[in-house]
């Protein structure tokens, strides 16, 4: 019986969806190909989103583009977007949210004996769902997810009423699954979360002490934390960071406005000038760090002032790369209740402003490194090009083919769009 999983949204989704194809393997089903949209088979599991409209656009659209693929097949939607609309009239089979995804194997299983619909909605309120991978399929960088849920509640995300109460993964677990992907060959690791940096907080232990483990395993070159808050860069968190050199030279600490006056009305629990100190932190120990971040713009009652002033921000915090979102009404959030409502048009216009700046910090950043040597991770190879990452996630690309999953010493000649022109030294 062939089975299709196709992910949509977060590296917790991936992670989750990389965990149930080796389920799904080990239960003696043919996996098809994610990638292909057309291929026809007896199982579809979608692991949805609904982070944004966009996301719950996307979801509803591949369910039913599968639907009309296969009338017969046995169609599964899981995930973020089934726990926010349990009770929306979609041809499915079976509904799992955000509880219950470790046990698709067995509900498959129930269902084809039946051949009844099943529903499994409804958060997990305390306890992590345990979830361990041993290899990461068509990947040279593992993830591993750490915890789950939010409770932040900004004001614009639904993401705490659909993934629930902050849980955490067991830290000897993590540190067995980190060690087990390792020593499968990957050489770097993805810690990933829906709020990484608030790991252990429902355990009795912190981040921090998490990294200090992590980063003594033999045989780890690279670990990338996915995202972090602000907050949760502690003093404790900056001296692992300072100290380790495996801890890769990127940090992705959302921002989400440029305003005092809007990360207020986001309940974002900090200011501009918080957030400044603590990026002055970060650059003193890793000067030639990456700090990317997210940026909602046409966020309820942005005047033209606000969004002036996160664009001069957004310069001023010398970001790398900004992610641009114009802002998605939710239901449900307490962002719907405010007034100032902007329309789309404004909130596109600015977004199209802001990722200008964005273009122009990401070549400004990038060609600090130029004429200079760089470890590259080598990842795929493509049109005659090998094409891979460093430390700081810089894309390089060079001539030839290099094997995945190769780090490579890299002089870097020019910057080209979005990447990084070099010339293989080296391999390792």
């Amino acid at each position: 019986m062939k089975v299709c999983v196709y992910t949509l949204g977060c590296k917790v989704n991936t992670y989750e969806s990389e965990y149930i194809l080796l389920k799904l393997t080990e239960a003696g089903y043919e996996i098809g190909n994610a990638g292909n949209v057309d291929e026809i088979c007896d199982v579809y599991i979608i692991n949805t989103c609904t982070v944004t409209n966009t996301a719950d656009i996307k979801s509803r659209k591949i369910i039913n583009r599968f639907r009309r693929l296969n009338p017969k097949a046995c169609l599964v939607a899981l995930g973020c977007f089934v726990e926010d609309h349990p009770d929306e009239d979609l041809d499915i089979d079976i509904y799992i949210g955000n509880k219950d995804k470790s046990k698709i194997v067995e509900l498959l299983d129930q269902y084809f004996v039946n051949k009844e619909p099943i529903r499994r909605v409804g958060l997990e309120k305390d306890k992590f769902e345990d979830m361990f991978i041993t290899d990461f399929k068509n990947r040279c960088r593992a993830f591993v997810k750490i915890q789950d849920g939010c409770e932040n509640f900004c004001s614009y995300c639904v993401i705490p009423y659909v993934r629930g109460k902050c849980r955490s993964k067991d830290l000897n677990t993590v540190i067995k699954e980190v060690e087990t992907l390792v020593s499968k060959g990957f050489k770097e690791i993805v810690l990933t979360g829906i709020h990484t940096g608030n790991y252990g907080v429902d355990l009795g232990t912190n981040f921090a002490l998490l990294l200090k483990e992590l980063v003594k395993i033999q045989g780890l070159e690279r670990l990338r934390i996915s995202s972090i808050e602000i907050r949760e860069l502690t003093a404790e968190v900056l001296e692992v960071i300072k100290n380790n050199q495996v801890i890769v030279d990127h940090l992705h600490v959302p921002l989400q406005a440029g305003s005092d006056k809007i990360l207020k009305l986001m309940n974002r629990k900090y200011d501009l000038a918080f957030f400044e100190h603590k990026l002055e932190e970060i650059r003193a120990i890793r000067p030639n760090i990456s700090i990317t971040t997210d940026i909602i713009v046409g966020f309820p009652g942005e005047d033209e002032e606000d969004f002036k002033e996160t664009i001069e921000n957004a310069k001023k915090f010398n970001f790398s790369k900004i992610h641009v979102f114009p802002y998605s009404e939710r239901l449900g959030t307490k962002a719907m209740e405010l007034d100032g409502h902007l329309d789309n048009a404004v909130k596109k216009a600015r977004a199209r402003e802001l990722l200008l700046v964005s273009k122009e910090l990401e070549k400004r950043y990038a060609s600090k490194f130029l004429n200079q040597e760089l470890e590259v991770l080598f990842e795929e190879v493509k049109d005659g090009l090998s094409i891979g990452h460093t430390s700081n996630y810089l894309k390089v690309k060079v001539k030839g083919e290099i094997k995945p999953n190769t780090i490579c010493l890299v002089k870097v000649k020019t910057y080209l769009i979005d990447s990084l022109i070099g010339e293989a030294i080296c391999q390792r």
